[in-house]
């Protein structure tokens, strides 16, 4: 004897309805919003990461990051309020359009994981300006090793002791004298400086092509059914 299966009581809740599609559509938009709107009553508040020499403030963290995001600066009063502040608030303040927020909550994100652009990782700056020297380590009298270090404003890299220098990430030495990497301007004194500049962080944006991915479907059968009757009409 065959045994019956009991549906869950939450499998009859949550199946859609064939028969009625208005029901069907009901339940999953509710199942979606469960999942991606979680109550703010019950959700931790956003972790607030520490600011970095490179990035101290609001306005440098806009800055960076580009997409026009500067001119926001003044509306966030606070590092914490930038961190903290939700996409209805953002809007509510004239962080327009949808788009704009959306890259920025993505860029609060990756600051909170570590993840920063050319010269977030460095240890010393001043003004906006980090320096940058070649450290020079000989194994042998055949074999001397070069590396790119960070070091305080005014400072040769022979005045810091070695374990204080910091290697940023990206950036080597050159024709043996030479500092390449993103950014990087050569200095007087020699090695480089790395300045704040705007957009130095941006992303590329994507570009739509036929009215981008929710139109382009509408577009592209829109513009065959125009040419199929072009050329009917050329054939009479």
């Amino acid at each position: 004897m065959k045994s019956l299966r009991i549906p869950s009581a939450l499998g009859l809740l949550f199946r859609p309805c064939a028969a009625n599609p208005i029901v069907a559509a009901s339940i999953r938009a509710q199942t979606r919003w469960a999942h991606t709107n979680p109550p703010t009553e019950f959700s931790p508040p956003p972790r607030v990461p520490p600011t970095t020499p490179f990035v101290p403030d609001v306005e440098t963290f806009l800055t960076l990051i580009g997409r026009d995001l500067k001119q926001h600066a003044s509306k966030f009063p606070t590092w914490e309020a930038l961190f903290t502040m939700s996409t209805s608030q953002m809007k509510e303040l004239g962080v327009e359009p949808a788009r704009r927020r959306r890259y920025l909550f993505r860029w609060l994100h990756h600051f909170r994981e570590g993840r920063f652009g050319p010269g977030g990782d460095l240890l010393y700056v001043e003004n906006g300006v980090a320096k940058l020297d070649i450290l020079k380590t000989e194994k042998d009298a055949f074999l001397t090793l070069r590396h790119v270090v960070n070091v305080p404003p005014g400072k040769g890299v022979d005045e810091v002791p070695r374990e204080q220098l910091a290697r940023p990430k990206g950036y080597k030495v050159v024709r043996n004298s030479a500092v390449s990497g993103p950014y990087a301007l050569p200095s007087k004194g020699g090695g480089a400086i790395i300045k704040v500049t705007e957009g130095m962080w941006e992303w590329e944006q994507g570009r739509k092509i036929d009215g981008g991915e929710r139109r382009q479907a509408e577009v592209r059968f829109k513009r065959r059914v125009a040419e199929r009757k072009a050329a009917r009409e050329r054939q009479h």
